[in-house]
């Protein structure tokens, strides 16, 4: 068997599928139906995401199984994030504000050097 297409050779857009069949009983299922996230990755991502699972997400191991350096298994790494859709680090914790930094902010607030919106922004860490 061969991988199942998820792009037109034509145009390159996504191809959905409509027809499953069970070569068993040779039951047919038509419809509309979506290949999933991790149908859009290329053989050697999905290679990387299995090698991963494999080493328990451990990249000092996964440096030992593909004899790559951590920058690069790292760039691997946001490549298949990207891949599904997503920006690496964008849902880690903001960084913590120290209590000096966050009296500083309030102080700012309340002589009016920056709005309420600013302040909010900078105690939740989002920018500086």
């Amino acid at each position: 068997m061969y991988p199942a297409l998820t792009r037109c050779p034509v145009c390159q857009n996504e191809l959905v599928v409509s027809r499953l069949h069970c070569p068993s009983c040779d039951t047919v299922v038509e419809g509309r139906f979506t290949a999933g996230h991790f149908a859009n990755l290329t053989q050697e991502q999905l290679h990387f995401i299995v090698t991963f699972v494999r080493c328990e997400g451990k990249i000092n191991r996964m440096e030992d199984e593909l004899n790559l350096s951590y920058p690069t298994i790292r760039n691997r790494l946001h490549e298949v994030i990207r891949a599904l859709g997503f920006e690496p680090g964008k849902e880690e914790s903001p960084e913590i504000i120290t209590d000096e930094k966050r009296r500083s902010v309030l102080e700012d607030l309340d002589t009016g050097k920056i709005s309420a919106a600013d302040a909010m922004r900078i105690l939740r860490g989002e920018e500086e």
